[in-house]
This record gives structure tokens, C-alpha cells and sequence, in this order.
């Protein structure tokens, strides 16, 4: 069995490919379920985020099974295979193993460290398992992966001082104002984006921060937990009068914003520029709007040119997690090496256990007048005289892993059929 990764990424595909190319929430339910009927993947988890899609499958054939995933994507977008074909980025077995390692630990997200990512991987991961697209090996190889980055962002530098999307979108404002404590904020979007975006904010000290979500009961329990007011979707375009930033994060498919709907807002704010960060997947704001006056729009690969200067602390945990990845790859392929072999061992001392059995039988009813010590003499020397037999075949079964040929021959040797063998 191998394990693939084919997908694309922030550095690999610009923002308007990674657009086309987003499952939704609910899509990607039904797209594992899809991708599971092709006979060539045995295991699969689709990680869609606002920075990457990738495909993590099980396969017996890598160059099958990544064709096979290519084809399904182009289908159930509708594209071209010339249409996105040179941004895909493909991995196999160790390397697609490390890349999960690190995405989960937030080493190749677009700020080192970012948090949200292990999250994403952890959701996913549980909506395929809750779906049986997952078996042995992605239940094993994700829950260790969830672990480590668990500690790894508890035990170093990596997790300290967030640097999330949300954060940089802060920083962004900081940057165009100085200071924005005075400014006054429009949060539209009341999801877990949003949510980091206020705690950044209001860690800022900003104050006059405006929620606003499709669903008012949502901005106003937003509001609730930090010092801000909501108001109604209706009322976004009022608040934006007087708004200095906005910055947009909700789960809409189509453009909330657009140029038609901004610009007669403009003429009432009298010069005043307006700025615009658009942090949502697929965007929020319609990109024409940044050709209007006195209007300056930012997305996410705008943000990716936001780098923080003070990433030394982790960069050098960066370096230390690296290695430390090395231990677990080491650790996850002793496991997988030893996914066929185990059947085959415990097989071998379940029939050397049978015979010892046997043998004992035999002799106490040919000598019946045994004593009970006398029995357990025997039983121990038996006993001894199976495990030295089978010490050193065990030993090397331990050490030919997967190898399926030199497996068949030991069942042969042994006499034990694939159909007898444990679970």
C-alpha cells in the first residue's frame, strides 16, 4: 500500500485557482464519499481550506491512484485538465507522510506556526472517519499526527504569540494606520474567523468594532462575548460610511460586496479612504471594487507580503519540530512495517502454542502417572524448545516488513493459510 497527497496550495496556486478549486463544507462530505468508489483508493481525507485542497488517499498503484484523483477533481469542478494541471503538487509515501506532519504542526502554512491549521486537519480527519472512508492505516497515521502537533505546539515556540490569517489581517490594519485603537472596525462574518479577528483586535485595543452576519442571532452572540455592537446584514452598507476597515471572513459562495453596491457609499464618506481585507474562501469582495477612489483592497495573498518580524523564536522551534518529525516518520514506518507481519507472527505462535499443546496431551496419556510437577517440567521444556525453534524466524520476519513474497514464503514454510490467520 502507498500513501498519495495531490493538491494545491498558496504556494503553489494563486488565489483565483485555490477559488475554483474549494469544497465547501457540505461538498466535501460528498466528495470523499465519491472519491471512495474509485476501486484504485482505499483510504482517503480531502483537507479544503482558505490556503490549500489536498487529497490524501490510500492506494495500492500511486500512478493510478493520482490519476485517478486528478480526474475526479477535474470532474467535480468541470475543469480542463489544462486548466489547473501545473499547479497540482503531488507526494508520495515518506514525502507525502512528512508534508502531513508539518501542514499539521503549521510549518507550511503561509505564516510558520499558524494555528487554525491542525483544527482544519482534526475536522477532517474525524468527518472522514465518521464517514468509513479511513481504515488501519489513516486512523493510525492521523491520530499521530494530531498528537504530535498537539505537543509540539504545547511544548515549543511554534504555537506561542498566534500568527493566524486573522492575526495578520490585524496586523495589516496596524500597518496602514499606526495605530488603530481609535479606527472603527467591521467584522463581517461571525465564524471562527471572525471571532480570532475580534480577540486580535480588541488584544489591539480597538474598541469601536461592528459585527454583522446573515444571521443576526449570530453577530449578536458574537458581539456578546467582546465589546463590540452588531447590526443586521442589511444595515453593512449604512455601516460603512463611517467604517475606516473592513474586514471580511463569511462562507458565502458569491461576492457579498461588489462595485455597484459600494460605490454610491463612497460619494457620503467625502474622501475618506476606506480599506478592505478580504480573508474569506472564495472572496467576499468583488476585486473590481479596488479600481474605485479612495478604496484599497487586500485579500489573502496580499497577506502572505505581511510578514512578522519577530519569527526568529519560531523559526528556530521550526528547526527543532523538523527533527523531531524525522522520529516520528521513523516510528509510523516501523508501525506500517509491521502491518502484514503481525498476522503472520501471531499466526506462527498460535500453531506453536496448538502443538504444545498436542504434545503435552500425548505424553501424559502415554505416561499417565505423572506427578504435577513433573507435568510442569515438561511443559516448560516444550515450551523452551518452540521458542528457541521460532526465536530466529520471528526475528527476521520483524525485519523483512511488507514484503509480501517473502511472507507468502513463510506461510508456506509453515504451514499457515491467509484464510487462518488473525485478525
Amino acid at each position: 500500500m502507498h500513501i498519495i497527497k495531490v493538491g494545491i496550495s498558496h504556494q503553489t496556486a494563486p488565489l483565483e485557482i485555490r477559488e475554483r478549486l474549494s469544497f465547501s463544507e457540505e461538498a466535501v462530505t460528498q466528495a470523499m464519499l465519491e472519491l471512495q468508489k474509485q476501486y484504485v483508493i482505499s483510504e482517503n481525507v480531502i483537507i479544503s481550506t482558505c490556503n490549500r485542497t489536498e487529497v490524501y488517499a490510500v492506494t495500492k498503484h500511486i500512478h493510478a491512484g493520482v490519476a485517478a484523483i486528478q480526474e475526479f477533481i477535474s470532474n467535480w469542478f468541470q475543469l480542463a485538465d489544462d486548466e489547473f494541471a501545473q499547479y497540482f503538487s503531488r507526494a508520495e509515501d515518506e514525502e507525502a507522510i512528512r508534508h502531513l506532519f508539518k501542514l499539521a504542526t503549521g510549518l507550511d502554512s503561509m505564516v510558520i506556526g499558524e494555528t487554525q491549521i491542525l483544527g482544519q486537519v482534526r475536522d477532517a480527519f474525524l468527518k472522514a472517519q465518521h464517514l468509513h472512508v479511513t481504515d488501519k492505516i489513516f486512523n493510525e497515521l492521523f491520530k499521530r499526527v494530531i498528537t504530535f502537533a498537539k505537543r509540539t505546539h504545547n511544548d515549543t515556540a511554534i504555537g506561542k504569540q498566534a500568527v493566524s490569517i486573522s492575526y495578520v489581517a490585524v496586523e495589516l490594519s496596524k500597518k496602514i494606520f499606526g495605530n488603530i485603537e481609535g479606527k472603527h472596525i467591521v467584522i463581517l462574518g461571525a465564524g471562527e474567523t471572525g471571532e480570532l479577528t475580534l480577540k486580535n483586535l480588541q488584544g489591539a485595543g480597538v474598541s469601536n468594532i461592528t459585527v454583522i452576519n446573515r444571521t443576526f442571532e449570530r453577530a449578536e452572540k458574537l458581539a456578546s462575548k467582546f465589546i463590540a455592537q452588531a447590526v443586521p446584514f442589511e444595515d453593512l452598507l449604512e455601516s460603512l460610511k463611517e467604517a475606516d476597515i473592513l474586514i471580511s471572513s463569511t462562507a458565502s459562495t458569491t461576492s457579498v460586496l461588489t462595485k455597484e453596491n459600494l460605490h454610491p457609499i463612497l460619494q457620503q464618506r467625502r474622501e475618506k479612504p476606506l480599506f478592505l481585507i478580504d480573508i474569506a474562501m472564495p472572496r467576499d469582495i468583488d476585486p473590481t471594487i479596488a479600481e474605485l477612489d479612495q478604496v484599497f483592497l487586500y485579500n489573502l495573498d496580499d497577506l502572505q507580503k505581511v510578514v512578522d518580524e519577530n519569527m526568529e523564536a519560531r523559526k528556530k522551534a521550526a528547526l527543532l519540530i523538523e527533527k523531531q518529525v524525522n522520529t516520528e516518520l521513523t516510528s509510523f514506518h516501523q508501525w506500517l512495517d509491521m502491518l502484514d507481519v503481525v498476522p503472520v507472527i501471531r499466526a506462527l505462535q498460535e500453531k506453536s502454542g496448538l502443538i504444545q499443546e498436542s504434545v503435552l496431551k500425548s505424553i501424559s496419556q502415554k505416561m499417565p502417572n505423572l506427578t504435577e510437577r513433573e507435568v510442569e517440567i515438561l511443559k516448560k521444556h516444550i515450551k523452551s524448545i518452540s521458542h528457541q525453534l521460532l526465536k530466529e524466524p520471528l526475528d527476521y520476519m520483524k525485519q523483512m516488513g511488507n514484503e509480501e513474497k517473502s511472507l507468502e514464503e513463510v506461510r508456506l514454510i509453515f504451514g499457515l493459510t491467509k484464510e487462518k490467520m488473525p485478525e
